[in-house]
């Protein structure tokens, strides 16, 4: 049975949206695909120093890193919040590549350490209880975690003054929570995960390309942002690898 969010028993479900085909639609055409080429060209570097991992996706039902993981062999398992965020993961599942689950992502349920890897993107910026799902995430992980979030040492620093042309420009936008990279290490320092590599995807606002539509603009700006060192300074989405301090201290 499918719920709305309002119906649905979980505390948090923002996962039920951006699983959705409306939101997909904000990656449709040349600069959102190119904008998710870069979220995976990353994703893909950091798993693939893991070996052959388990991997557990929690919010994934977007499918913007369970298809390409997939499509390298990985075994992955998706966690979403409504039997509705597994409807862009259908053909995965039939390859047998990939299974998922409904469950509620502040109470995962699986046993410590059952994953090599946990992945969640699209989600923790969106979620009000957003510790607990890092101790969530933490406490399945045996080899890392790897979260994407926005940073407030960007230029996304000024996007709450910007929020209303941000909602006429993408239709669907919700309100967000932009982190301090310190405040979030925090977090998962007390869940004892230490921040083992950061990666900045665009110097620019997403929304900004988006609204210039210009693929090609586009890449040439952030690339000329990136030769000049301002992505790796102010870049955001961060896209962050934390690790057991433990398996860091071997």
């Amino acid at each position: 049975m499918t719920h709305s969010p309002a119906e649905n028993p979980f505390l948090e479900t923002a996962d039920i949206h951006t699983s959705s085909e409306e939101y997909a639609g904000r990656f449709s055409g040349p600069v959102g695909e190119w904008m998710l080429e870069i979220q995976e060209r990353i994703t893909l570097q950091m798993v693939e120093r893991f070996g052959n991992p388990s991997i557990l996706d929690v919010g994934g039902g977007h499918a913007q890193l369970a298809v390409p993981l997939c499509r390298r062999g990985y075994a992955v398992t998706v966690l979403g919040s409504d039997a509705s965020c597994g409807t862009r993961l259908g053909r995965l599942q039939a390859g047998g590549n990939c299974t998922f689950i409904v469950g509620n992502v502040l109470a995962l349920p699986f046993p410590d350490r059952h994953f090599d890897v946990v992945l969640c993107f699209r989600l923790l910026t969106h979620c009000e209880r957003w510790p607990e799902l890092v101790k969530e995430l933490c406490r399945v992980a045996r080899q890392a975690v790897i979260v994407d979030y926005p940073t407030s040492t960007s230029l996304n620093a000024v996007a709450p003054a910007l929020f209303g042309v941000k909602k006429k420009m993408e239709k669907n936008t919700r309100t967000w929570t932009l982190f301090r990279p310190s405040r979030l290490n925090a977090v998962f320092e007390q869940n004892g995960f230490s921040c083992t590599e950061i990666r900045k995807q665009f110097f620019l606002p997403m929304v900004l390309h988006r609204m210039l539509k210009r693929q090609k603009l586009s890449a040439f700006g952030e690339g000329v942002c990136r030769a000049l060192g301002l992505t790796r300074l102010w870049g955001s989405p961060v896209i962050a690898q934390m690790e057991p301090r433990s398996s860091r201290q071997t």
